[in-house]
C-alpha cells in the first residue's frame, strides 16, 4: 500500500535565506516543531541520525542539492514493513519568494493502519514546521 502526503507553502523571502535556516541543523531543537534533531553528515547514500517526535531514526539521504532538494529515505524496522521517502524541495520564485514543498510516500504494510494519523497529525507537523520556517525566514 502507498500514501503520499504533500504541504507547500510561500516564503516572503530568497532561496539564500530559507536554504541557510533549513540547513542548519544544530538549531532545529530550538526553533523546529517537528523535526528535534538531525545529525551527522548529510551525504548522498550515507546514513544520518533524526528524531522526529520521540520516533529515532537512521534514514539515507537520497537527494542533496543546495538550495533545491533534501530527500531522504526512513525505515521502519526493515524494508516493507513502513518506509518514508520524506522529501524537501526549494523553488526560488521570479518575485524573490521561495516556494517550500515538503512531501513524503508512505509505503508498506502497516501504511494502512497509520493513513488517519498520517492525513491529520502528520500533516499537521509538517505544516507547522512549514510555519516555523516562514517565520524565522521572513524575520531575517
Amino acid at each position: 500500500m502507498k500514501y503520499q502526503l504533500h504541504t507547500e507553502i510561500i516564503i516572503n523571502a530568497d532561496i539564500k535565506t530559507v536554504w541557510s535556516i533549513f540547513t542548519d541543523f544544530k538549531n532545529y531543537p530550538n526553533w523546529n516543531p517537528f523535526i528535534k534533531s538531525i545529525e551527522g553528515e548529510i551525504k548522498v547514500g550515507e546514513r544520518f541520525q533524526a528524531e522526529i517526535g520521540s520516533f529515532k531514526f537512521k534514514p539515507t539521504t537520497k537527494v542533496y542539492n543546495q538550495e533545491e532538494e533534501l530527500t531522504w529515505l526512513g525505515r521502519l524496522l526493515i524494508p516493507g514493513v513502513f518506509d518514508g521517502r520524506h522529501s524537501f524541495q526549494f523553488k526560488e520564485n521570479s518575485d524573490g519568494t521561495t516556494s517550500l514543498i515538503q512531501s513524503e510516500r508512505f509505503s508498506g504494510i502497516l501504511v494502512p493502519f497509520m493513513k488517519k494519523k498520517l492525513n491529520t497529525e502528520i500533516k499537521a507537523n509538517f505544516e507547522s514546521m512549514n510555519e516555523k520556517l516562514k517565520e524565522l525566514a521572513e524575520k531575517a
